[in-house]
């Protein structure tokens, strides 16, 4: 009775009001916050002794004298690897005789920067700031030789922790951070979750607006993408809450101008002359809001059996702690319990690493940063300021019989059911029936058919070519653009370019537009391309087939009301019964680094 009573109280943090609050940027802000950084004191038996734990449950060291311990992973055969960012390596921990303490660790791998760190079967892939290696594991647990398979993610800037998992698609998700606290990122990938072939060849945006976030999970029934995303800085002690999101593909997060349930960050304007009420509408609210500052890392849903069935498919979170709140926050692990798939409440599981936090002199026992489950479904989490890896187990009453095997098979099924294919769909020009017969002439910087020059992919520049086109009837309120590659193996067809209500007497759009949501010169709105950023995307097929891109312009009868950054769907659905002509030309490419 007590446990539920604490639950309603705690899923009061959790109340998002139904209708956002209307995100109006004020004249004057008042903003009060601090630096406050906790001391350093030894995590010794006694102060251990301190720390908080339902009942029931038991904290051990499992390694110690580990430095800067990081991200962790689990191997199949229940080996721990774990990076270590200030070294530049990753070390693996084995409990060979199964007394629940680490053996002598080794190193398996180093380069400067290591952080993000999966496992796939026997394949072990591991993320710098920049570069994304893969290695096979071998019998006894070290890995082969290291290949680079990507060597060009964003510059870090503020946030160099790159995480990264294996998706229930069998795709990799690599999460990038913005390069500031709050500011218009230059390169469209930062601040994202990018979505990797596990060869690395293809890539592309997943969600965005998402200023970082390290910890990220699939829930073991529904398959459904869960991710801590951290709060903007110096909006105050208070503000912005760290942000529990359910992560969409294709959607937006609000960084850095919209937060939590529609709030605008006052001191930044959304680009383009767009509104925050706009931004806000392009936007996806947070699902729930924790302690501001308190710093989500490694993230994971419960899985083994374990724990008790209360804490089966509930998420924890690392909570690595403030350096900017006071009193201070964090330095924690977090239990967010889900019921039915969905989150119900947030409340601390094991806490007191943080002594003092009122006061102006608090110290800390540890700062959580990677957190993982071992096969017996045992929680590890790491200390990285004291260089400790810590055991969780539960030592009450024992889990129900078989509850591990109905997990497992749970879990398969979504894993089916998210690798089917998206069915193939007609390119606009087939979806979109013109009312004249007579179709614009469509002209761009290359001959039609022709090979579309190298700086116009996204090998090369990446910049959009010019378009000239002719045609038009009268009545024309408004030009649409869709370039689309229906060669591409998924999704079907591929689109590299969106841009809408541009106006009906304009012939021409100039070369290299930039990719904002709406600019004023020249006028024009643009939509989301499948690469999951905003504008033009270059030609880039991770094969060796000639590539067919169709760049395709529509005379509408009316300017289309939809907000910027939309995708083709909405598009398409706005268009229908508005288009008075179509015309098309169309260019060719082939992957320049295919022999």
């Amino acid at each position: 009775m007590q446990r539920r009573a604490a639950l309603a109280a705690a899923s009061l943090l959790l109340a998002v009001p139904a209708a956002a609050q209307d995100p109006q940027k004020p004249d004057s802000v008042a903003i009060t916050a601090h630096i406050h950084q906790p001391g350093k004191a030894e995590p010794t038996a006694d102060r251990l002794a301190s720390l908080k734990l339902p009942n029931g449950f038991k904290i051990e060291k499992f390694a110690e004298g580990l430095a800067n311990p990081r991200m962790l992973a689990v191997a199949d055969d229940g080996t721990v690897y774990v990076t270590r960012r200030s070294v530049g390596d990753v070390v693996m921990l084995k409990d060979a005789n199964k007394d629940g303490k680490a053996d002598e660790p080794v190193v398996v791998a180093t380069r400067p920067q290591m952080h993000g760190i999966a496992i796939v079967n026997k394949m072990m892939y591991l993320l710098t700031i920049k570069d994304l290696y893969r290695a096979d594991i071998k019998a006894d647990g070290t890995l082969g030789e290291l290949q680079r398979i990507i060597n060009d993610l964003p510059d870090a800037g503020q946030h160099p922790n790159r995480t990264l998992a294996y998706g229930p698609d069998g795709m990799l998700y690599l999460s990038v951070g913005s390069t500031c606290n709050a500011c218009e990122d230059d390169n469209p990938e930062s601040a994202t979750m990018l979505q990797v072939a596990p060869d690395g060849k293809t890539r592309r945006i997943y969600a965005s607006g998402l200023r970082n976030t390290i910890g990220f999970d699939w829930h073991p029934q529904t398959g459904e993408f869960w991710g801590m995303d951290h709060g903007i800085d110096w909006l105050g002690d208070k503000e912005q809450q760290e942000e529990l999101n359910l992560i969409k593909e294709g959607k937006q997060y609000g960084w850095p101008y919209i937060y939590a349930d529609g709030k605008a960050n006052p001191a930044d304007k959304p680009p383009g002359e767009i509104t925050h009420e706009q931004w806000r509408r392009m936007s996806e609210p947070m699902v729930a809001g924790y302690d501001a500052h308190a710093a989500p890392m490694q993230m994971a849903f419960s899985r083994g059996g374990q724990f008790p069935t209360d804490y089966q498919g509930d998420a924890f979170v690392a909570m690595r702690g403030s350096w900017n709140a006071k009193p201070a926050v964090g330095y924690e692990i977090l239990r967010i319990d889900f019921e039915n798939g969905k989150p119900i409440a947030m409340q601390p599981f094991i806490s007191g690493f943080l002594q003092g936090g009122a006061t102006d002199a608090p110290i800390q026992l540890g700062r959580p940063a990677g957190l993982a489950f071992l096969k017996d479904g045992s929680m590890l989490f790491t200390d990285d300021s004291h260089g400790v890896i810590y055991r969780v187990t539960y030592v009450g009453t024992s889990r129900t019989a078989n509850q591990e095997n109905t997990q497992t098979q749970t879990v398969r099924n979504v894993e089916a059911a998210h690798t089917q294919p998206k069915a193939p769909q007609p390119l606009a020009k087939d979806v979109l029936k013109p009312k004249q017969t007579e179709p614009l002439k469509v002209q761009a910087a290359f001959q039609p058919n022709g090979a579309i020059p190298f700086q116009y992919s996204a090998f090369g520049e990446n910049v959009s070519p010019a378009l000239n086109w002719s045609g038009a009837p009268q009545g024309t309120k408004s030009i649409a653009i869709l370039m689309e590659d229906p060669d591409a193996a998924e999704p079907k067809p591929f689109v590299h370019w969106i841009a809408y209500n541009i106006g009906g007497d304009v012939k021409t759009v100039r070369e290299g537009i930039p990719g904002t949501p709406k600019l004023e010169e020249p006028a024009l709105l643009q939509g989301q391309n499948s690469g999951g950023s905003v504008g033009y995307f270059g030609p880039k097929p991770p094969d060796d087939k000639v590539h067919h891109y169709h760049f395709q312009v529509f005379a509408l009868d009316t300017v289309l009301e939809i907000d910027p950054g939309k995708d083709r769907k909405t598009l398409l659905d706005a268009m229908t019964g508005h288009v008075l002509a179509a015309g098309e030309t169309v260019g060719t490419f082939r992957n320049p680094q295919t022999n």
